[in-house]
């Protein structure tokens, strides 16, 4: 191993991957430190990959990149307890390459990116453990292992650690993650053969189906589910505030498997097997919530920065373009002999900042709190929605008059229309 490196990488998911990947086939030597014993083996769980953020760092990462489905058709639905009311987008424009998303498997994903940093020059170590980051007065020198030696030197250290970064903590680049600003996201993969799979979605060969899902299922906590298709294999789960499990004390499987029985679900699953259980951290306390992410010799990547757009739930095209501005930065300022000061690495916070990553973020910025002070979004709207899907299909004898009109009644008695108004009015605004 080198006694110094231009870059160390701590990390070896999507934001860590691509920075590292972006660094090491410029030509700078780079080290990248993965806790896991590979790549990815911490990350059991299937999920979506964006496949524009790659393509902008490996412009033919589908040759050999190991993807299950694409994409052809996005279904939402709104749950009450028995019944849902949804919308689907399915259009041949995503039937045709170049593909627009695909599900994956991130145990299978990360590996396959962590040998593209390898075959690009990267030098990668696993079950390592980064304790501490050296410092030489205000500058970040290098890294403290967990290995006989363990210190390890470098002109600029990237942070992709994960949602809970105990590096960036110790080091007091950002304080401790409040309840309010984190989900806890319950997974399960469940066999099922492709021949179920593909009449069961209505898809063919390679085609899939993604479902995301708002109502009752979260218990009036903020919190959406979601449901996917995979070669072999359905991904389900459920994600909710950690602030709001800790204060209704519902444990996260209990709410997964009451998810999986209702009525609208558990047909999709009938005959599955699971194959994985996994729970992990999802920072989702949005642009208010983002650290300072660079500084004198570091910068953070990835979900350590907070960088998930939970509205839409995008995550790792996030993590893969921030750890590709994060690299392009420090790429330039080494073919320009500049040092990796905080005053020069402020072009990676602009450059996040001209991108879709900050504008997204900054435009639900007022979300979380429009939700948090409106839990009848996932419980009285979900009801009295499926109400007047119900009046409006149900043939019984009663004129159309009469059934608006009951309704209406319904949603002015239970909300009352000042407060529809209100709510509608908070809504825009956080969406606007």
């Amino acid at each position: 191993m080198h006694e110094k490196f231009d870059t160390i990488v701590v990390g070896a998911g999507p934001a860590g991957n691509a920075a590292a990947y972006t660094l090491a086939k410029a030509g700078l030597s780079v080290l990248q430190i993965e806790r896991g014993e590979t790549p990815g083996s911490k990350n059991v769980q299937g999920a979506i990959l964006y496949a524009d953020a790659l393509e902008r760092i490996i412009p033919d990462f589908r040759d050999d990149a190991p993807l299950e489905r694409y994409l052809i058709e996005q279904r939402g639905w709104l749950l009450d307890d028995e019944a849902y009311v949804g919308g689907n987008y399915r259009a041949e424009a995503f039937n045709r390459p170049p593909y627009n998303r695909y599900t994956i498997v991130r145990a299978q994903f990360d590996k396959w990116f962590s040998k593209k940093v390898q075959d690009a020059g990267g030098l990668v170590i696993c079950e390592t453990t980064v304790r501490e980051l050296i410092f030489d007065g205000d500058r970040v020198a290098g890294v403290l292992t967990d290995r006989e030696g363990g210190a390890i030197y470098a002109d600029l250290v990237i942070l992709a650690d994960g949602v809970n970064s105990t590096l960036a903590r110790k080091a007091g680049f950002h304080p401790e993650l409040k309840p309010k600003d984190v989900a806890l996201a319950v997974k399960e993969t469940l066999f099922l053969a492709p021949e179920i799979i593909e009449p069961r979605f209505n898809v063919k060969g390679d085609e899939g189906v993604a479902i995301e899902m708002v109502g009752k299922i979260t218990k009036g906590m903020i919190g959406t589910g979601f449901l996917y298709t995979n070669k072999e294999s359905l991904t389900i789960g459920v994600g909710c505030m950690l602030s709001d499990f800790a204060a209704q004390k519902i444990p996260p499987y209990v709410m997964l498997e009451e998810m999986k029985a209702h009525p609208a679900i558990r047909p999709l699953l009938e005959g599955a097997e699971v194959k994985e259980y996994v729970a992990h951290l999802i920072p989702e306390g949005g642009y208010d919530a983002i650290p300072k992410l660079y500084g004198n010799g570091w910068m953070i990547a990835g979900d350590s920065a907070g960088l998930v757009n939970a509205v839409h739930r995008e995550g790792s095209n996030l993590a893969m373009t921030s750890g590709r501005l994060a690299a392009e930065t420090a790429i330039d300022l080494h073919a320009a002999g500049q040092p990796f000061s905080a005053a020069n690495l402020a072009g990676y916070k602009q450059r996040l900042d001209d991108s879709f990553v900050m504008k997204d973020l900054k435009k639900y910025r007022r979300l979380p709190a429009a939700l948090h002070r409106s839990p009848h979004f996932f419980t009285l709207y979900p009801e009295l929605i499926t109400l007047a899907a119900h009046q409006w299909v149900k043939v019984d004898g009663v004129d159309k008059k009469s059934k608006e009109r009951e309704v209406r009644r319904a949603f002015a008695g239970r909300r009352g229309w000042l407060g529809m108004m209100g709510d509608a009015f908070r809504l825009w605004r956080a969406f606007e």
